[in-house]
């Protein structure tokens, strides 16, 4: 099943797979398209994207559960709304320590 972690980890992870892994991924969950549309452009059986889809998704979540930079990502975006939210409804100190301890979390 697509997802947007799915696209998040190709886009921090991409590079370190093969040009065709990437590219089949990137047909995958970037462009919508089907296995079938994505066999017949590389001109090999729906069943052999399944399993390159299959093993590339794989890869990118051992590279994620090695170094974490989309939970690490995710973690900040959410700390950015928050603050967002907190100064849309004028609690400016409450904003000013979320932000304090993500600037704190990203030196270190």
């Amino acid at each position: 099943m697509k997802s947007y972690e799915d696209s998040l980890l190709l886009d921090f992870y991409g590079n370190l797979l093969t040009e065709k892994m990437r590219l089949t991924l990137d047909m995958y969950l970037n462009d919508d398209l089907s296995l079938a549309e994505i066999a017949e452009e590389e001109e090999i059986s729906r069943q052999g994207v399944h399993d390159k889809v299959k093993r590339g998704l794989a890869q990118l979540n051992t590279y994620e559960d090695k170094l974490g930079l989309v939970k690490r990502f995710l973690e900040q975006k959410e700390s950015v709304t928050e603050a967002i939210d907190l100064i849309d409804k004028k609690k400016y100190e409450d904003a000013r320590k979320v932000l304090s301890k993500l600037s704190e979390e990203i030196e270190e």
